[in-house]
């Protein structure tokens, strides 16, 4: 497959709609430990905060639904969070009252992965694959 490219494409940030901006920043902010950038209300409402990840320059974006939006039953979206001490960081999660979908496991393409949703029901992988992030996975 030929590679096409862009000059100057970078990766700037995922939106993620929300139905309560305040219960999504808990999450990401306070559990997640993303940095606050930027925040906005509107008629005394929080409907947008922008977010840094703890180390690095990624970011994402939360976004109040408008009224009348709804969320779809799958929104087709998975968020990924590489972190090396998973095991301690899922514990943590779960001590602050976070339920895991799956804890900490090695899968076949060897990430160790964990799974949690959202306050909105958006899956979040927590993982940690080290060296192995920009290699190819192996066939077993």
């Amino acid at each position: 497959m030929p590679k096409a490219t862009v000059p100057g494409l970078d990766f700037n940030h995922a939106m993620i709609y929300t139905r309560d901006v305040a219960a999504a920043m808990h999450f990401y902010s306070d559990l997640l430990g993303f940095k606050l950038i930027d925040w906005m209300e509107w008629e005394s409402r929080p409907v947008y905060a922008r977010l840094r990840t703890p180390r690095g320059a990624s970011t994402i974006a939360l976004h109040r639904l408008e009224r009348g939006q709804t969320l779809p039953e799958f929104g087709g979206i998975r968020l990924y969070f590489e972190i090396k001490d998973l095991e301690k960081f899922c514990k943590r999660l779960e001590t602050s009252g976070v339920t895991l979908k799956q804890k900490p496991k090695l899968m076949p393409w060897g990430w160790k992965h964990a799974y949690v949703d959202d306050p909105d029901g958006h899956e979040v992988s927590l993982y940690w694959a080290g060296a192995k992030r920009f290699q190819k996975a192996k066939k077993r």
